[in-house]
């Protein structure tokens, strides 16, 4: 397949494995940023084939393993209430809240349905203009415009019925944060292509050049990411910095300006929980004040609130409930999860002692075992 087969041969991943090792004369740390990057990493085994000096760390990995409790809390209470129809994909139907998850919550007669496109909720909703139709939209800036080109057909159609719940993400302030992070240990970074498609590369450009760290904009196959630690460990060894496109055929260098004209109409930035970080400044996008009708949690939460005394009214009160109630749901296993070491760079998810006993993918803990592009999910599925 074009674009595809060509990225996998053996002969081109050998080759760039050979002159990664030829180059390589000291320990580096390279962090990839995108739970499909860890797949791919995991899946063709590439540390093995990398020189012994080189480590490859895993980020944050994914929307679905970020979204915080507090929001899976708040799509549950929503999918419970009457005459509501909660909409999403299926991989957040198992993302464990503080009390239970989208599926248990179906179990519990919720109407929680599984879409492939955002635009099948507007279509719930004119066939639905009895009910309260909510799309639970999740994302890094790559299926952002997605998500409001929906919430524009909604518009269209003069559809009062429909909303969005949102858990939207920004890459670069989650980088940032681990620039800053005076325990990092990371050297460079592979950036995600299918995020710098949208957003351009700008932002990494600025990163790299305030904190003197090398990055690669990489792709999803094997020979993608092995050019990538190619570009990153030539930077390394020279003792120079710069973001270089090592994913040309998918990603411009301004990304998509239309893609970015959308969003910047529509979201504004926000400061955001990240499941097993914690708080990022800037790192959220919300829906701006102009489309607060269409903003589930703004919409309900008055409602939510009148009818459900006691029950936290929004991610602020939830989030306390949240950080109070994860020892007694999870106890000792969350105390002892590792998690946001993880996600950060300074250990390996084989390093956790929840990893693959008391957390697994049926049964998670930490955040990076929540999706199967979470890094504790990718190493253990593989594995076994």
């Amino acid at each position: 397949m074009k674009y595809t087969s060509e990225y996998r041969e053996n002969r081109t991943v050998i080759q760039i494995a050979q002159a990664i090792s030829q180059m390589t004369t000291h320990p580096w740390n390279i962090m990839e940023i995108c739970g499909g990057q860890t797949y791919a990493i995991a899946y063709y085994r590439l540390q093995e084939i990398l020189p012994s000096q080189i480590t490859l760390l895993h980020g944050p990995g994914c929307p679905v393993c970020v979204t915080p409790e507090p929001t899976i809390d708040l799509a549950v209470d929503l999918a419970l209430r009457p005459a509501t129809i909660l909409a999403t994909f299926g991989d957040m139907m198992r993302v464990p809240g503080s009390r239970e998850d989208l599926l248990h919550a179906k179990a519990r007669g919720a109407d929680v349905r599984l879409l492939y496109s955002p635009l099948d909720a507007v279509q719930l909703a004119e066939e639905n203009k009895d009910k309260e139709v909510i799309f639970f939209a999740i994302g890094f800036e790559t299926t952002l415009p997605v998500h409001l080109t929906a919430l524009r057909e909604a518009l269209r159609r003069g559809l009062t019925n429909f909303s969005l719940l949102t858990s939207f993400f920004r890459v670069s302030p989650a980088v940032e944060s681990i620039l800053q992070d005076p325990r990092s240990v990371v050297d460079a970074f592979l950036t995600a292509g299918h995020v710098c498609a949208i957003t351009g590369n700008a932002a990494y450009r600025k990163l790299s050049e305030q904190y003197q760290t090398p990055m690669a904009v990489t792709g999803f196959e094997p020979a993608d990411l092995l050019y990538g630690i190619y570009c990153c460990i030539d930077m390394l060894e020279r003792g120079t910095y710069n973001v270089v496109n090592a994913y040309k055929r998918a990603v411009p260098e301004e990304g998509n300006p239309k893609a970015r004209a959308l969003m910047d109409e529509m979201l504004e930035p926000c400061p955001c929980d990240w499941r097993g970080i914690g708080e990022i400044p800037d790192s959220g996008l919300r829906l701006r004040e102009k489309y607060a009708p269409y903003d589930a949690e703004k919409r309900f939460v008055e409602t939510w609130h009148a009818t459900s005394p006691g029950t936290a009214h929004n991610r602020d009160a939830a989030r306390h409930i949240s950080a109070t109630s994860s020892k007694t749901i999870i106890g000792h296993q969350k105390q002892t999860c590792i998690a946001g070491d993880i996600m950060r760079g300074y250990k390996q998810p084989a390093q956790c002692p929840c990893f693959g006993t008391t957390c697994t993918p049926d049964h998670p803990v930490g955040a990076p075992m929540v999706s199967q592009e979470g890094s504790c999910a990718t190493f253990y599925l593989i594995d076994n």
